[in-house]
């Protein structure tokens, strides 16, 4: 689609397009967080470590990195929508295995879930590039990138109330049903908008290499992924670990400590909506990145002085700031991937830089748990955080100034 045709487009198809990504870009997201949402009941029947955790979101964003990969030709061949479907079933069967009280069974469950959590991003920005006007681009990224904070928030409001009312295993099989039922109804939607659809599209093992070879090759977009990568490291550390964090440090019961997550998530909704109007009107991408690398820096390290007595209004207020910078940096930064895309390459510009942002996730939750679990606990682990947001500000300013 031309940019004329992309302007011209009607209001209520770019409306449709952009609800239809949102929602299924928030079930996966509460199909990948409702297990670390559910850590200090899991750890407990599976007799392991909460800390743990982090080594499940690695392996999710593991099968993430490789399906994301794979998303751009995937896309071109069976339309996003065929492939957004597909993802989610893949979700539910991960959450089905995930229910298994065996560790190598709850390993492929994550697995799965990473393998349809991978292309949904890719598939949703291909959409998105056709039916969005390039002056719109951030707002409009923004708001459905918020679909991954509101499936965070639905995850740590709904999951610990099912905990309440039945075990860990049906909570998992009720969100799974949840995945399926929207897979289901995404159906009707196939026709209009896999509409550019190329069957014959070749999908083999050069489909993995082109993404990365095309972000290597623009040099913005391989500053950009870097940047990413260490953006995604804070973020997936907060949110898989903030819960376990406020029971075990400060005390906070279960349900008390989802909704603080589903708060936090709440910041990340108004800000990635708020920064990508900031963007679009007035600072620009870069500068709207390095203030939020900023806020990142400078909320890991209250975090990490964070104590029992310290008074709740305190506590949620620096972790609403903390989520509106730290999960609202995403739709910003897709945008501009979408923006200085090759004609044509949205998706598969897409799936190559978030290859490395899904590699942050992979390492962050690791070592995260790694340093909080073996060396100085969860203080120090939000340290380490502030290190991380820091340098990516570094980056971000001789990014900038070579621009």
């Amino acid at each position: 689609m031309s940019q004329r045709e992309s302007i011209q487009a009607p209001a209520l198809g770019n409306w449709l397009t952009l609800s239809v990504s949102l929602f299924i870009q928030a079930m996966v997201a509460m199909a990948l967080l409702t297990l670390p949402v559910m850590a200090p009941v899991v750890s407990k029947a599976l007799q392991v470590s909460p800390a743990l955790v982090g080594f499940y979101v690695s392996v999710t964003y593991i099968g993430a990195m490789i399906s994301s990969l794979m998303s751009g030709a995937a896309v071109s061949r069976w339309g996003a929508i065929r492939i957004s479907q597909i993802g989610l079933l893949l979700c539910a069967l991960g959450l089905v295995l995930c229910a298994v009280p065996w560790l190598p069974v709850v390993a492929l469950g994550a697995l799965l879930i990473g393998l349809g959590y991978g292309p949904i991003t890719p598939a949703s920005s291909h959409l998105l590039a056709r039916s969005t006007p390039p002056h719109q681009m951030s707002l409009v990224f923004s708001i459905k990138q918020t679909g991954v904070p509101l499936g965070a928030m639905m995850a740590g409001a709904i999951v610990p109330q099912l905990l309440l009312r039945i075990d860990w295993q049906w909570s998992l099989v009720s969100v799974a049903l949840v995945c399926g039922l929207f897979a289901v109804l995404a159906q009707r939607l196939r026709a209009s908008l896999d509409d550019d659809r190329k069957p014959a599209q070749t999908l083999n093992g050069a489909s993995l290499i082109r993404p990365i070879r095309l972000v290597l090759g623009h040099r913005l977009l391989m500053s950009m992924a870097a940047c990413s990568f260490m953006f995604s490291m804070v973020q997936m550390s907060l949110t898989t670990y903030l819960v376990t964090f406020l029971h075990v440090n400060l005390n906070y019961g279960l349900v008390a400590a989802g909704l603080a997550l589903s708060l936090t998530q709440m910041g990340g909704v108004v800000g990635r909506i708020a920064w990508g109007f900031v963007s679009d009107r007035w600072l620009g991408a870069f500068r709207v990145l390095l203030l939020l690398a900023v806020l990142m820096s400078l909320c890991a390290l209250a975090a990490a002085f964070f104590t029992p007595d310290m008074p709740t209004w305190i506590v949620l207020s620096i972790l609403t700031i903390f989520g509106a910078s730290a999960i609202g940096w995403n739709g910003v930064y897709l945008s501009e991937v979408a923006r200085h895309a090759p004609k044509g390459l949205a998706s598969t510009a897409t799936g190559g830089t978030l290859a490395f942002t899904f590699l942050g996730v992979v390492v962050g939750p690791m070592l995260f748990g790694l340093v909080s679990n073996t060396a100085g606990g969860y203080p120090l682990a939000f340290l380490c955080l502030t290190f991380i947001a820091s340098l990516s500000a570094v980056l971000l300013v001789f990014i900038f100034r070579r621009r």
